[in-house]
């Protein structure tokens, strides 16, 4: 069983990513008043376009947060389906009905919902909503295949993905496959807020909560073969994650904090960090993967100084 949200976004964000095609968007909403928990990370996200009757599109949800605007646009830049930070933060005045702008200082919250490998059809491949879905909907309605719209939603939808360019999942067996969730292939955006929201916003090391110096750092470089997954990411302060990245610091076995000897002898200096030596790093909450030991185990053989 499979679930299926169809939510309700404007033509503009939907044009705009249709021309820019990322690998990942921010589904996201005005108002930051609750938690999204109608689906589960690998389910499928649909695009209701308001004022239509259609299905337009679509995209696998990784993650739902609350966050501020500042944070969103760091973490995704266009892919919020606006050209500059400007203009969203113009969208988001106009869609709250406020009469002015977003004051300078204004750094609202907002709901986020993460879709990675999204897929936007063309007109002439737009499928209709379900009857059950009312004109007076306003964010969205959730489905499931365990029912018979649910089930013919999702038959529909795999039509179309069946033959469409790197589409989001495969397409096999009877009647389009048995409905399972879909393969999550993070983005950097998406990795980056399920780090920030997996470690609580505080530093895994310093527990320091100062939103805009912390991180989410790779403890394997994408570069270096690393992936945008969870398990390959930490919650740092930036300072902390600087000296990570250079290998002065680094994660024991034991999910300890160590220092390297090199940091004084390069500098003179470090007492701040050597302080926190063997210090036990945080934990994710639950639900969230916490880091892979052989991806920290990569970190000291490759990148540590000792």
């Amino acid at each position: 069983m499979v679930k299926i949200f169809l939510g309700v976004t404007h033509r503009p964000w939907f044009d705009f990513l249709a021309g820019i095609a990322p690998e990942e968007v921010n589904f996201w909403q005005p108002s930051g008043a609750g938690e999204f928990k109608a689906l589960q990370p690998g389910d499928l996200f649909l695009f209701k376009l308001k004022g239509s009757d259609a299905v337009a599109g679509g995209g696998v949800f990784g993650h739902a947060s609350l966050a501020p605007l500042s944070l969103a646009w760091d973490a995704f830049g266009r892919k919020n389906g606006n050209e500059s930070l400007a203009d969203m933060r113009s969208t988001i005045a106009k869609l709250r009905h406020r009469s002015a702008p977003l004051g300078p200082r204004e750094d609202p919250v907002i709901g986020c919902r993460i879709l990675t490998e999204p897929f936007f059809w063309p007109r002439d491949r737009w499928i209709p909503v379900p009857d059950s879905f009312s004109r007076n909907i306003v964010v969205g309605k959730g489905y499931s295949t365990d029912t018979d719209e649910g089930l013919r939603l999702w038959q529909l939808v795999g039509e179309r993905l069946a033959t469409t360019p790197a589409a989001p999942m495969p397409v096999t067996g009877d009647r389009y496959g048995k409905p399972v969730q879909m393969r999550q292939r993070l983005g950097q955006g998406a990795c980056r807020l399920s780090v920030m929201d997996g470690y609580g916003r505080s530093c895994a090391v310093s527990g320091e909560k100062t939103l805009p110096i912390l991180d989410a750092a790779h403890i394997r470089a994408y570069g270096d073969g690393g992936d945008h997954e969870m398990s390959n990411g930490l919650l740092l302060r930036t300072d902390i994650h600087r000296l990570f990245d250079l290998g002065y610091v680094t994660v024991t076995d034991r999910n300890c904090f160590a220092v390297s000897e090199r940091l004084r002898a390069d500098f003179d200096n470090g007492r701040h960090y050597y302080a926190m030596q063997g210090t036990e790093i945080a934990m994710p909450r639950p639900g969230f993967a916490p880091p892979a030991p052989e991806t920290l185990r990569w970190h000291r053989e490759n990148r540590y100084l000792g």
